[in-house]
């Protein structure tokens, strides 16, 4: 199925609304489609065609949503490149790629490009194709490619839409990497919505604190660490905020509860990069009722659990090559679902440790030690052990000024948990957490030992 594609079916609709606002200027809807023309014209001129990859090797801004949009007008597949990776991970990105656009493309005339031809993209979106190769955010590892397609991204698109009641005056603030889905959705969802997309190359507390008291933001992603950070820095009942999507990993009860306390209407989302971003939502009409919690499925997705815990996903949004023969993305995460639909994350497979024969899930522990009131954050692995097979080991940061005693973390760790779930192991860091750009902890460094 072709539908109409999205950048130019947004400037005819809207022409004159700021498609994007960037550290590097804003521009409209009219103004990103002639860009973004200009942009696939170049890149044909390069050797790009329809089907083949380009590599946007470009910070989050104009350039980048200039690169990207061309790309889909021609019918290119867009393969975003994380700028801070190192320099062997970037080549990896870019391997498989016909064009690496790693500088703004210029704008050329329209009296210019008058007599060339029309290109594939023009003619709309073909929902089975390929539209971007996402790279996973490697917590557990390389990071691995991941082909979505148009019908992914669309199918992605609504059923967000859906979930937060969305509207035509939306300024969705993204300060996390486009490299990664979470970033890249929010300039896609945004041109299909026809709607503002607010964008800061990096996240900073107090700029990222000043747009969302100042700037109208009505949406902002963001992950527990860039919650706390914004917590941390004073941010309290923002307002014109709708909704804030937090997600990327486990948000722990006292971080929920401070964010309640200083008004922020946060919604609970889950999801992947294999199935487009969102898999479940908070939904935004439901936060005034109940206030923050595990979000029910999009309505264009299903979620199942199989009986080892698992948590298997189906439905349009899924990357074609991530589905198992069984028809679901098996996800490797573990995770309930109670008896309103809710989906509860438990864990990651992968991370189970198992102490004396017992299956220890860290997120568990760690939302416990998060409580503690002089924990800032923590992060708990298997550390190898000769007696019990894995032993519990948690890392602490302690809040400024504090330095809370390893007896008295096990003591109200006990409180809680089971006693082989209690750290037998707690190292206190005198640095934050390791962690992903895309903010999620980068839990394989902990465990390698590289806890610098």
């Amino acid at each position: 199925m072709v539908v109409e594609g999205w950048l130019a079916r947004a400037a005819a609709a809207r022409p004159g609304h700021t498609a994007l606002q960037a550290d590097d200027g804003a521009c409209t809807y009219g103004e990103l489609l002639d860009a973004a023309r200009s942009g696939a014209h170049e890149l044909h001129g390069r050797g790009a065609r329809r089907g083949e990859r380009v590599a946007i090797a470009l910070p989050g801004g104009l350039g980048f949503a200039q690169a990207l949009h061309a790309c889909l007008f021609l019918g290119s597949v867009a393969v975003p490149v994380d700028v801070r990776a190192p320099a062997r991970e970037q080549e990896q990105m870019s391997a498989c790629a016909r064009v690496v656009v790693d500088e703004p493309l210029p704008l050329e005339p329209r009296s210019s490009r008058a007599s060339q031809p029309e290109l594939p993209g023009a003619r709309g979106h073909d929902l089975d194709a390929p539209a971007v190769v996402m790279h996973t955010s490697g917590t557990s590892g390389s990071p691995s490619p991941v082909e979505l397609t148009y019908g992914n991204l669309l199918w992605s698109a609504l059923g967000s839409a859906a979930a937060l009641d969305l509207q035509a005056s939306e300024r969705w603030l993204c300060a996390m990497p486009v490299c990664h889905v979470g970033g890249l959705s929010i300039l896609v969802r945004s041109a299909i919505y026809a709607t503002t997309a607010v964008v800061h190359a990096r996240f900073e507390a107090d700029r990222a604190l000043g747009a969302l008291r100042e700037e109208r933001i009505t949406l902002v992603s963001l992950v527990a660490t860039t919650l706390a950070r914004l917590l941390d820095a004073g941010l309290a009942r923002p307002p014109a905020l709708r909704c804030a999507l937090t997600g990327g990993g486990p948000v722990g009860g006292a971080l929920i509860a401070r964010a309640v306390e200083a008004g922020v209407p946060l919604s609970l989302t889950y999801g992947l990069t294999e199935a487009c971003s969102q898999v479940t939502t908070t939904p935004v009409r439901e936060l005034a009722r109940s206030g923050p919690s595990p979000g029910p499925p999009l309505f264009c997705s299903h979620v199942a659990i199989a009986s080892d815990g698992e948590i298997l996903v189906n439905g349009p949004t899924i990357a074609p090559g991530a589905v198992a023969a069984d028809g679901w993305l098996h996800t490797q995460d573990l995770g309930r679902i109670d008896a309103p639909g809710r989906l509860h994350v438990t864990g990651r497979r992968s991370e189970v440790i198992i102490s004396g024969g017992e299956n220890v899930a860290p997120a568990e522990v760690e939302a416990v030690l998060e409580q503690h009131p002089d924990v800032l954050e923590a992060a708990v692995v298997g550390r190898a052990d000769g007696e019990w097979g894995e032993a519990v080991t948690a890392h602490i940061v302690a809040r400024p000024g504090r330095a809370p005693a390893a007896k008295e973390l096990r003591e109200h760790c006990a409180g809680a948990l089971a006693p082989y779930k209690v750290p037998r192991e707690i190292v206190l860091r005198d640095r934050p957490l390791p962690r992903t750009p895309s903010g999620k902890l980068a839990r394989a460094q902990l465990k390698a030992g590289r806890v610098g």
